[in-house]
């Protein structure tokens, strides 16, 4: 007995060993790029889903829209989460990336903002407009400002309309294009500016109740993680979806921001 009991010891041990080898293996880790403010808040609750399945998130956050595709599509991220789908479309063509969206996460209304009047009929002629000055954030700005009466956009333009598509401008609105995130801190000379939630949010302005007018949020701009194309496929990527499609992560965005942004999925 004595004989066989070591073997079987000795095998127990090498099985335990082979084990943990394998659970060590499962444990993945990706990096993901996000923009400061709400995307990078609620990835904070996305991780702690995340590590219950094991997978470990290290999210990198960026201070401005270009940078995480540049450094997901070099590889230097696995995932990047703060741009919607229009954004993307225009930065594969653009740039040639091969990036693809594989799943929705949130959407993020843009406003338009002002120090300088309470509603937008109180524009005078020629008050100055700040918008975004990528090709789609900066047309979604100038739809928002069509839907509400102000100008109108030659429908050719479609989602990426720039000045140059504006077809209608009664009161003769100067737009001033400006990088996304310095939109906020153009209210001081600007009439109004348009910006982005995520941005807004940072700098300190409740969208509920400091927009003065404010997009639908059945708008196509639902925001998307994003991954290289040829990693399509890759089982890690269904967890992540999982965990940012879970309960608790819904019922933070709920509770944190209030509709000031909203799920979409």
């Amino acid at each position: 007995m004595t004989y066989s009991f070591i073997p079987r010891l000795a095998a127990f041990a090498l099985a335990s060993m082979l084990a943990g080898g394998v659970a060590s293996a499962q444990q993945q880790t990706l990096k993901i790029g996000v923009t400061a403010g709400p995307h990078a808040q609620i990835f904070e609750v996305v991780k702690k889903e995340a590590a219950k399945k094991g997978l470990t998130l290290n999210v990198i956050e960026f201070s401005d829209y270009v940078q995480p595709n540049v450094a997901l599509a070099a590889g230097d991220l696995d995932v990047n989460s703060y741009q919607h789908q229009p954004y993307l479309d225009s930065a594969n063509a653009d740039r040639g990336y091969k990036l693809v969206s594989i799943a929705k996460t949130v959407i993020f209304p843009i406003g338009i903002y002002s120090k300088k009047v309470k509603s937008l009929d109180e524009l005078k002629d020629g008050a100055r407009i700040g918008i975004p000055n990528d090709p789609t954030n900066g047309g979604r700005a100038l739809l928002l400002l069509q839907t509400a009466g102000l100008i109108k956009v030659s429908k050719e333009a479609g989602l990426k309309a720039t000045p140059i598509d504006v077809t209608d401008n009664p009161k003769k609105l100067r737009f001033i294009e400006l990088d996304a995130a310095q939109l906020p801190r153009s209210l001081d000379d600007t009439d109004a500016s348009a910006v982005n939630t995520n941005f807004a949010i940072e700098a300190g302005l409740d969208p509920r109740k400091d927009a003065i007018k404010q997009e639908s949020p059945d708008s196509p701009y639902a925001n998307v993680l994003v991954i290289q194309e040829k990693r399509k496929g890759e089982a890690v990527f269904n967890t992540l979806i999982e965990s940012y499609h879970s309960q608790p992560v819904k019922d933070f965005i709920n509770e944190k921001y209030k509709g000031a942004v909203v799920t979409a999925w």
